[in-house]
């Protein structure tokens, strides 16, 4: 078989970099397994397996890149000590590699970051100071921490030790599936995408072949096409998605130049498909993901491939982290049973009159829908005197079911009204 022309030569990160990192991370790192999904191959027609990083060390990819950073940081630099800025995923990795380099790190986290994320953080060892409302703002000050004390920042994805960490991942997906001819996953300053470009691009390279990469952000939190578009880095004004692993305004340049040479498309998804996708996992594959994680998933559930006119035969989709705040993912799950229309809420106008609840009880029970609760209230400003509004929330089967309960309803003359 005859060699490829090898995909991105003059990058700042070769396929050479991430097998040196590979080397350093050996007994650091788990290799996460490749999940086969049934489920997502019957939609798409192909063969379909989860790179499970949600069950890597820390919880995420993160310590890939951190770790790597840090190892080849030198003796000076690590007795100054490192500071980071997270949401939680690389303030986990940072802390994680700290503790077994022996390094003193300090971590700024925003304040909101979900409470496991900040806990797992302290409890490698690292001191986190809560600074500001997104990753951004505790990147800025973790930066002027660097500059007043000399601490080395280990950022998140903007260096080229750390793409090359995050690529590792890379070489495993190859390595556990060589016909692989498709990976998606999700894009924050797009570290893990770069890294992962590289080893796969040229891995296929130099097995004469080549793999398609496609890059998934949140549409609240998407800098990566309109940057593509420009040509140049492009930051976004605001970056609101409840996947917070890459929640990230502004593409990193390092990566930014990688992804644009190597990467075929950048697609978006919803934040009712990020909820699906979570659920989905649950349920289907028996995997926790957080929303960040689950983002390339809930682009093959959208049908995103087709969408770009790609027919696979093969394809990974990397669940980049699992660590979700149990207190999010109660609202995930209830908002993604609403999106699958598994989960219905109705607000109905009544005649105050006994056994009025009881008649709209049973119209639901003979859908075989299943309430579970009710708010009843006499007072409102809509509402007139002798009148009541009840809202029925209750668990249902999917949008046929829940439509039969509607017209069950409307059927014996009442207008149910379907709340989000």
């Amino acid at each position: 078989m005859s060699a490829q022309p090898i995909p991105g030569e003059a990058l700042s990160v070769q396929l050479s970099d991430i097998r040196e990192a590979a080397q350093l991370l050996e007994g650091v790192i788990v290799p996460t397994p490749l999940e086969h999904s049934r489920a997502l191959g019957r939609m798409l027609s192909a063969t379909v397996h989860l790179k499970a990083e949600n069950l890597q060390r820390a919880g995420s990819f993160k310590v890939r890149g951190a770790y790597t950073r840090m190892a080849r940081l030198s003796e000076d630099e690590k007795a100054r000590g490192v500071v980071a800025a997270s949401a939680g995923n690389h303030a986990q990795g940072v802390a994680l590699a700290a503790k077994k380099l022996g390094i003193t790190a300090r971590i700024y986290m925003p304040r909101g970051a979900a409470l496991p994320k900040l806990a797992a953080t302290r409890d490698h060892g690292a001191e986190v100071i809560l600074h500001g409302s997104n990753v951004d703002e505790a990147l800025a000050e973790a930066q002027r921490y660097a500059d007043e004390t000399g601490a080395v920042l280990i950022h998140p994805f903007n260096h080229t030790d750390v793409v090359a960490g995050q690529g590792t991942i890379g070489l495993e997906i190859f390595d556990q599936e060589p016909d692989v001819d498709t990976v998606i996953m999700g894009i924050g300053g797009g570290g893990l995408l770069a890294g992962a470009a590289v080893a796969l691009k040229q891995r296929a390279a130099e097995a004469g072949r080549s793999i398609r990469l496609i890059g998934v952000q949140a549409e609240n939190a998407a800098a990566y096409p309109p940057s593509l578009a420009a040509d140049a880095v492009v930051p976004l004004a605001e970056a609101r998605t409840i996947a917070d692993g890459i929640a990230v305004g502004r593409p990193g340049e390092i990566p930014f130049e990688i992804i644009k040479e190597l990467v075929d498309d950048v697609v978006t998804v919803s934040e009712d498909a990020i909820a699906r996708a979570i659920i989905f996992l649950l349920e289907r594959s028996k995997l926790v993901v957080e929303p960040a994680g689950a983002v390339g998933v809930a682009a093959l559930m959208e049908g995103k491939l087709a969408e770009l006119g790609i027919k696979s035969q093969n394809v990974v989709a990397v669940l980049s982290g699992g660590n979700i705040d149990p207190m999010l993912m109660l609202r995930v799950i209830q908002h993604g049973l609403s999106a699958a229309d598994r989960f219905l809420t109705v607000r109905l106008m009544l005649t105050d009159r006994p056994g009025e609840l009881a008649i709209i009880s049973k119209i639901i029970a003979d859908t075989d829908a299943n309430v579970i609760g009710v708010d009843h209230s006499r007072i409102g400003g809509s509402l007139s005197m002798g009148d009541v509004s009840i809202v029925i929330n209750m668990e249902t089967k999917g949008q046929e079911h829940s439509a039969l309960v509607l017209n069950s309803l409307r059927a014996e003359g009442y207008e149910p009204i379907v709340e989000n």
